[in-house]
């Protein structure tokens, strides 16, 4: 059954034990931000909290907590499937001639049938509130030192003010008022380049946030899509059927009709306050700064709506598993620019910017050093703090075997490389400025004559056939 939205998803994962239903009245300021954390740590299940103290809208949380909740929600076991399209995609050349037309037609039929739909209407019109609050949804407040209530789960929505390609973001918002938030979106972020451009024209970019929608539509939200390609798009593309649209009331902006909440306004360049703290990814609190002003005008939602929302803290929560299916689904493209690259891993607890390991077959020298440039200059890539490549016959998701290459083939005087004064996460605790930072790339692959190494390399224990396939034949009479 294809998962149309989140009411699907909830039925799916109650069938497959996947979910529990929180029938104690529970708390949006902390209690509930606790009840999840616990859960994720302990890689508990999803929760649905339906008796929420002074709302009447259900919570769901650690709805995508889970490599096999993010397998029933995109419908796949192979998340490079997903990558693997988009890079077919572009290779895919339109043909010209009328034969090459025919012979063409199924791949060009499906990737039409990836293309979003507008619609009239949708379940997120079933209600159209023109004199709109914050006050009747349920936004949590996660931790104790945090400024105030976060909408945490939120898909951003902003158009490209020149090209008009869409975007979706996941930015943390924090609420001031009935009608205000600040949108926290990164110097780096989509979002906030077309917020850029547009403030060059006037100050307010339109944007709306979603609440909910199709499991595809949110990992689209936070996949880093290669640029110019339309999220609703990419959402499409990793279900294998377009999504549907509907058009805001008092913004020009399509949003996913399927929605639960849609938060329709504007960000107000000319309007900047202090946001935060905040207890973020990295596990600490991210200080004050100043960010633009989001003003409610509108929103659309379903007559039963449900509020999605997520947990962040020091790893490992929620977004790692995220994190691990956009690792695996961008692999193929990765490999289109560098297809030296075997595999890729960033490791849960470097809060997906902190650390990657990158395997590849090393052809020639300072190979590995070219695909560390190469990637710190592919979109999001840029913010990752270190980079440590290793040669194919090593497991990048294995940390004790790269950790037996680095200590057996880096020269730390030889194999490291430090860049200053780069771009670095807003997040980042440690770097000297904000958005400003180091990159560290260690050279973790076996080092020839023409890098140096002067020395005969060793050879490698390894077991000889004969005795594997003795062992191997008798390891049953053995009984361990």
């Amino acid at each position: 059954m294809a998962i149309e939205d989140i009411h699907d998803l909830i039925e799916i994962l109650e069938k497959e034990n996947e979910l529990k239903r929180i029938k104690t009245k529970v708390d949006t300021n902390l209690e509930i931000a606790e009840i999840l954390r616990r859960t994720m740590y302990d890689n508990g299940p999803a929760l649905l909290f339906e008796n929420i103290k002074d709302y009447d809208i259900p919570i769901l949380g650690n709805a995508f907590g889970s490599i096999k909740r993010l397998q029933i929600s995109l419908e796949t076991n192979d998340f490079t499937e997903i990558g693997q399209r988009i890079a077919d995609m572009t290779k895919m050349e339109i043909p010209s001639g009328i034969f090459n037309k025919i012979k063409k037609l199924p791949e060009l039929s499906k990737m039409s049938e990836s293309f979003p739909k507008l619609e009239k209407s949708g379940p997120v019109t079933e209600i159209i509130n023109d004199n709109p609050s914050f006050d009747k949804i349920p936004i949590l407040k996660s931790w104790p030192n945090d400024a105030g209530k976060f909408i945490t789960f939120g898909l951003t929505a902003t158009k490209h003010p020149e090209t008009g390609v869409r975007n979706l973001g996941v930015y943390r918002i924090q609420i001031v008022d009935n009608t205000h938030a600040l949108m926290h979106w990164q110097k780096h972020k989509r979002g906030a380049e077309h917020h850029d451009i547009s403030s060059e024209k006037e100050n307010r970019t339109e944007t709306a946030i979603i609440i909910g929608s199709e499991p595809a539509t949110v990992f689209s939200a936070v996949a880093p899509v290669p640029e110019g390609l339309d999220k609703y798009l990419f959402a499409g593309i990793t279900r294998k059927k377009g999504i549907k649209t509907v058009k805001c009331k008092t913004i020009d902006l399509e949003v996913p009709a399927n929605a639960e909440i849609v938060l329709e306004g504007y960000v107000d360049s000319s309007d900047i306050r202090d946001e935060g703290p905040f207890g973020d990814h990295t596990g600490y609190y991210t200080p004050k700064e100043p960010f633009p002003t989001f003003t409610l005008t509108g929103i659309m939602q379903r007559k039963n709506p449900i509020y999605l929302t997520t947990i962040v803290g020091k790893p490992v929560l929620e977004d790692a598993y995220i994190g691990k299916v956009i690792e695996s689904a961008f692999l193929p493209m990765i490999r289109m620019f560098h297809p030296e690259v075997v595999d890729f891993d960033m490791p849960a607890a470097g809060w997906f910017q902190g650390m990657a390991i990158i395997s590849i077959k090393k052809r020639y020298p300072g190979q590995a050093k070219k695909v560390m440039m190469g990637l710190w200059g592919m979109g999001q890539l840029s913010l990752t703090k270190m980079f440590v490549v290793v040669d194919h016959d090593v497991n990048v998701h294995d940390m004790n075997d790269v950790i037996w290459a680095v200590t057996t083939r880096v020269d730390a005087a030889r194999d490291v490389t430090i860049i200053d004064k780069t771009p670095t996460d807003t997040l980042d605790p440690a770097s000297p400025l904000v958005n400003l930072g180091s990159k560290l790339g260690i050279d973790a692959t076996q080092k020839t004559l023409e890098e140096g190494f002067e020395r005969e390399i060793q050879e490698q224990v390894k077991v000889d056939e004969e005795t594997k396939k003795l062992v191997d034949s008798k390891w049953s009479s053995y009984e361990i």
